[in-house]
């Protein structure tokens, strides 16, 4: 311990130490948890959904005068990217029963299980933006809800999800989402998902952050890549096709009021495709790399909000877009890997959240909106967080606690991939806490579906993360990786159905010409055009979000 250098630099180095000499009375020991009154009270003045001068209301189509963050609305009051006049529909370049857009978890399902039911994988079709599996699914770390132990039920899960979503969610959503879970788990050990397991062979379960029961299944903190991996080999070993470095743009109607395809985007040739399909599934993900009120990212490069453009200019309906999730831990500290995720499983090993001081603020497993609320007071209310180097502010995480409680390896165990990264900048979680704070992590609505899946607009179906209802205002740990494979084989299974029966009538974009309608009536004056495909980040300022909190 001596001997050891501090990847940190010196102007930390005191608050290190009183974080180090703390320790020891810290363990085993529990801030309280909030009452209601104080959880309500701490989101009302820090957490950013509060802050109504960062949202505006929307001013096209049948969600119109719903608040949503500027950088929502932004990509809704736009133009399209194209011109009907100049898209030939009749030249197809794809003719398929079922297109699948986006290639995460939750599309990669939703193929397979078409698949099973009946779909030919010749006449299923995967377009993904960047490579096949580039998606938040692989990055998420801490793991996946399910009631699968004996002394937990899909009640309980249940009852924590709608209480953690401040009870707007879509209730048949969520009872669908806890009933299928435990055999989205023993499906996924079917295909060869490697989950963490006791010496009597059964899942190590980990607490979560607003859950009643430990019902976490990790793959160390691997557990998107593990899962997605899988998947990928499961859709490449069938055969299924799929294109990548392609970008859907607009989805296409017919005659009978039907998604009936979309118009993609060939991001290598900057060429125009068509490809027609009984069904459409959208599952493009998250708008992350909007970067709301300026904050850092956990999410992938090509989360830009896509999916809710192009469904929205369709006509479907949109819910919950005034809420967006801030993750409360991401890395702080050092600059190069500002906004990554610092997996809430960290937490729930036993890691607990720091001031200056070396002072333990919260309970350290409150829900992620109270926990990232209680993080931006701490800084920049009470003035309690750690300063860096660049001027951002911060509080330690302080990992070293795990090894501690679970045991010596526990970090290099189950924390390999933070372990490893951290390490690259001399810096050892195992013997130094991680300097945090809240980062951009989830677009907690987006466009509404029923249990099916379906849209209000025939032939579009919806999953993942770009779906709205699942989650409510607030979506607990764990319950994304559910709900993209919940939903992801729901959608599967009914499209493999509908492309029995289901016939396309003659192609159009009219749909294009009536939003334009609509921007004109919502005196909407702009040269915007969505969707964006790729953030643009030339000549920005990083870190704005602290900035602005300044």
């Amino acid at each position: 311990m001596s001997d050891y250098i501090s990847g940190y630099p010196e102007s930390m180095q005191e608050s290190l130490r009183k974080v180090a000499e703390s320790r020891a009375n810290r363990v085993g020991k529990q801030f309280t948890p909030m009452t209601a009154d104080e959880r309500h009270k701490v989101l009302e003045e820090y957490h950013p959904d509060w802050k109504m001068d960062q949202k505006r209301e929307l001013k096209v189509g049948p969600c119109k005068g719903e608040l949503m963050p500027h950088e929502v609305v932004d990509i809704l009051e736009a133009h399209s990217v194209i011109k009907p006049e100049d898209i030939d529909l009749s030249n197809i370049d794809y003719d398929v029963d079922v297109l699948i857009i986006g290639a995460g978890g939750a599309g990669l399902s939703a193929a397979i299980l078409a698949n099973d039911n009946g779909v030919d994988p010749d006449n299923i079709l995967i377009v993904q933006k960047l490579r096949l599996g580039d998606a938040n699914s692989k990055m998420s770390q801490g793991g996946i809800q399910a009631a699968d132990h004996p002394k937990d039920s899909p009640t309980l899960h249940y009852l924590d999800i709608i209480g953690g979503g401040h009870y707007y969610n879509k209730p048949e959503l969520v009872e669908a989402m806890v009933k299928d879970g435990p055999d989205i788990i023993k499906w996924h050990e079917e295909l060869g998902v490697l989950y963490d397991k006791l010496e009597d062979g059964t899942m190590q379960l980990a607490p979560g952050g607003g859950t009643s029961r430990r019902r976490m299944h990790s793959c160390k903190d691997y557990t998107g890549v593990e899962i997605t991996r899988v998947l990928m080999d499961e859709t490449i070993n069938r055969q299924i096709n799929y294109v990548e470095f392609t970008s859907a743009v607009e989805f296409i109607m017919d005659d009978k009021g039907q998604v009936a395809g979309a118009v993609l985007y060939d991001m290598d040739t900057h060429e125009y495709k068509i490809a027609r399909a009984k069904s459409t599934i959208l599952a493009t993900g998250g708008f992350g790399r909007l970067h709301i009120q300026g904050y850092e990212t956990t999410n992938h490069y090509g989360s830009t909000g896509d999916g809710i453009v192009m469904a929205y200019r369709a006509g479907a309906n949109l819910m919950h877009l005034d809420s967006t999730q801030f993750h409360p831990t991401g890395s702080a500290y050092p600059e190069q890997i500002v906004g990554q995720l610092c997996t809430e499983k960290l937490r729930a090993r036993g890691s607990q959240p720091l001031n200056i001081e070396g002072e333990l603020f919260v309970y350290p497993l409150e829900t992620r909106d109270v926990e990232a609320s209680a993080l931006i007071r701490e800084c920049y209310g009470r003035e309690k967080g750690i300063t860096t180097p660049s001027g951002m502010k911060g509080v330690w995480l302080d990992t070293p606690l795990i090894d501690i409680i679970k045991g010596e390896g526990t970090i290099e165990r189950e924390f390999a991939a933070m372990y490893r990264n951290y390490s690259k900048f001399g810096i050892d979680i195992r013997k130094e806490p991680m300097l945090v704070f809240p980062t951009l992590h989830y677009q907690n609505g987006g466009v509404e579906i029923n249990v099916k899946c379906e849209t209000n607009v025939p032939g579009l179906y919806v999953v993942g993360e770009v779906c709205g209802g699942v989650h409510g205002k607030n979506r607990l740990m764990g319950n994304s990786q559910l709900d993209l494979y919940v939903f992801g084989r729901r959608a599967g299974v009914v499209v493999a159905e509908r492309a029995k029966t289901a016939e396309i009538g003659k192609l159009n974009l009219d749909h294009l010409d009536r939003y334009e309608k609509w921007l004109k009536e919502g005196d909407v004056e702009t040269d915007r055009k969505s969707p964006i495909l790729l953030p643009e980040y030339r000549g920005k300022k990083t870190l704005d979000h602290q900035l602005k909190l300044l």
